[in-house]
């Protein structure tokens, strides 16, 4: 036996919510971030709903529990005819990276994008996430764009 770690991509289910909250507050914990209750509610709800409009969930299952997440939806853009992706969060557990997690999250989600017909797959990170920059400048391509995020009401 190789001692190899086996990693199942599968969608999103129910029964995960336990460890989807685990992994999603680890998530937003990175990124100093927190959301209520309703907001985890919600978020669960829509990554199992079937509205054109929810994002899908993915998950890297171990065998004995998930070790990574990802969320992702399809949109429309005024420069294509065709949908584009947009994965919004990845996350590995901790005690996971460097094993190939990140990639087989990410590379799942450009598997269902060319099955939905959308070719183009984008992502945000912190400038500062060297580590995940790492796996990105292998499998993404860095664009010159700036975000905006528009200013709070005074």
């Amino acid at each position: 036996m190789s001692g190899a770690l086996e990693i199942r991509i599968r969608p999103l289910r129910e029964d995960d919510e336990a460890e989807w909250r685990r992994l999603w507050t680890g998530y937003l914990e990175f990124y100093e971030a927190s959301v209520g209750e309703d907001v985890y509610r919600s978020t669960f709800a829509r990554l199992l709903g079937d509205d054109p409009q929810d994002f899908n969930g993915l998950v890297a299952d171990t065998g004995s529990g998930l070790a990574g997440i990802v969320h992702f939806l399809f949109h429309r853009h005024c420069w294509k005819i065709e949908n584009t992706c947009y994965l919004q969060d990845l996350y590995a557990d901790p005690a996971y990276r460097g094993k190939g997690i990140g990639r087989a999250l990410i590379e799942a989600v450009y598997d269902a994008a060319d099955a939905e017909g959308a070719p183009s797959v984008y992502w945000l990170t912190q400038d500062h996430n060297t580590q995940a920059r790492l796996l990105y400048d292998r499998i993404g391509q860095l664009t010159p764009f700036i975000r905006y995020n528009r200013k709070p009401a005074s």
